[in-house]
């Protein structure tokens, strides 16, 4: 009788890198590989995974891992298109056809006018004015935490902050906040046991029928009654003297309000811990809180929200001496490039003094972040006040990881607050 395969992961034996595959769920489970792509960087920086285990429905896949290579597949939408898949599953979990219908999953020319309605709302101006309103958010979920010894940073304070400021800006009702945070969680933490313990198959027969109909009753009443959110821009809105279609409109609005749960609240909580884990940078922002934007680009740097997008071959190409075939997925692994050696000193370390470009938001090209401007004045206003509320704050436990090649997020992070 044949021996049972041994995981990857397990035997702590360095995987051969013709057997390695990246997409494997046992290796995020602690949070990115980070070992594993230095060796990439290092050995193969275009590396090909043979298949996704979990989801043998789904193609291989070849693994971009330096900020060079990232930077040129960004910016190369001709060659490397997003209008069949944005991840490294193309139909797994969402089916492409509602990929295909945000513009994250579009190419130019219809990717370019359709971003162009989002960014009269994500404009420097406009993100300005709500720096009061953002910061009477987190003021008004930090003093909730008054008389308490401990908290979850994860889910006490980053979750309803972000919740109730992307609802703010899409016309979502507070007490809907949680309902939308379930809902965007379950969807991209579809494969984490905790985030969604049912199973990835619950997100198409039971999150994405109730994020239609609940969208569809906001959409009927911004028919009725326009107001100045940004589901009313996407509900009368025109492309090429055509409306959105309803379909449309509701993933315009997941793609936001997705973006908007996730993004901040997982580089936040992954900043806090490695202030936590080093008290000697948490007190160099204590001392000289003019720091917290250059803490805010490090945490940016090292712990970006998003560990991949992905883009498809459209035509035989060459990258990093790899041979790339038409058809092929290529992944983009910001997790790896944002610590690539050639770009950062000791880039393994968290430095609040650093200050660094990174591709935390993208690697340029199109599909750059619409909203940079929002998330930099969410964290720094995130950092500021929490730290200014509770500058004795300590870990309280051990933290846990989203186990997800995709979120690069923690799921828990218990504190004692010493305030």
């Amino acid at each position: 009788m044949s021996a049972e395969p041994i995981p990857q992961a397990a035997t702590g034996e360095p995987v051969p890198l013709d057997e390695l595959l990246m997409g494997e769920r046992e290796l995020w489970k602690d949070g990115p590989p980070h070992e594993t792509f230095k060796r990439l960087r290092g050995q193969c920086p275009v590396h090909f995974s043979a298949e996704i285990t979990e989801y043998p429905g789904e193609e291989g896949f070849w693994s971009v891992t330096t900020a060079d290579d990232v930077h040129a597949v960004s910016r190369d939408w001709e060659t490397y298109s997003s209008a069949t898949g944005i991840t490294a599953l193309t139909d797994a979990i969402l089916p492409l056809e509602l990929t295909q219908a945000m513009f994250i999953g579009m190419d130019p020319p219809k990717h370019d006018r359709l971003k162009a309605l989002f960014q009269r709302g994500f404009t420097p101006k406009r993100i300005a004015e709500h720096e009061p309103a953002i910061r009477e958010i987190t003021r008004g979920v930090l003093d909730r935490l008054e008389g308490r010894e401990t908290c979850d940073l994860v889910t006490d304070v980053a979750q309803p902050v972000v919740a109730r400021v992307i609802g703010s800006f899409m016309g979502t009702a507070p007490e809907d906040d949680a309902i939308w945070a379930r809902l965007m969680n379950q969807t991209l933490g579809a494969g984490d046991p905790d985030m969604n313990p049912e199973g990835v198959e619950t997100v198409m027969q039971r999150d994405v029928p109730e994020i239609f109909r609940r969208c569809g009753e906001l959409i009927a009443a911004r028919r009725e009654h326009p107001t100045d959110d940004l589901m009313t821009v996407l509900v009368h809105a025109e492309i090429d003297g055509q409306k959105l279609e309803e379909h449309e409109i509701v993933m315009g609005f997941f793609l936001l309000v997705a973006a908007g749960n996730d993004s901040t609240k997982a580089t936040y909580c992954s900043g806090m811990r490695a202030l936590l884990e080093d008290p000697s940078q948490k007190q160099q922002l204590l001392d000289d809180p003019s720091l917290i934007p250059s803490a805010v680009e490090e945490a940016l740097r090292m712990f970006p929200a998003f560990a991949h997008f992905r883009r498809t071959a459209t035509r035989d190409t060459e990258l990093n001496g790899q041979t790339i075939r038409k058809g092929d997925k290529v992944v983009m692994w910001y997790v790896s490039s944002n610590r690539d050696e050639t770009r950062y000193d000791d880039a393994d370390r968290f430095d609040v003094t650093r200050n660094p470009e990174h591709q935390a938001f993208g690697a340029g090209g199109r599909h750059f972040c619409l909203g940079t401007a929002l998330a930099r004045l969410e964290l720094n206003i995130l950092l500021e006040e929490t730290l200014a509320r509770f500058p004795g704050i300590e870990l309280d436990g051990t933290p846990l990881y989203a186990e997800s090649p995709f979120i690069n997020q923690l799921k828990t992070l218990p504190v004692r607050l010493n305030a």
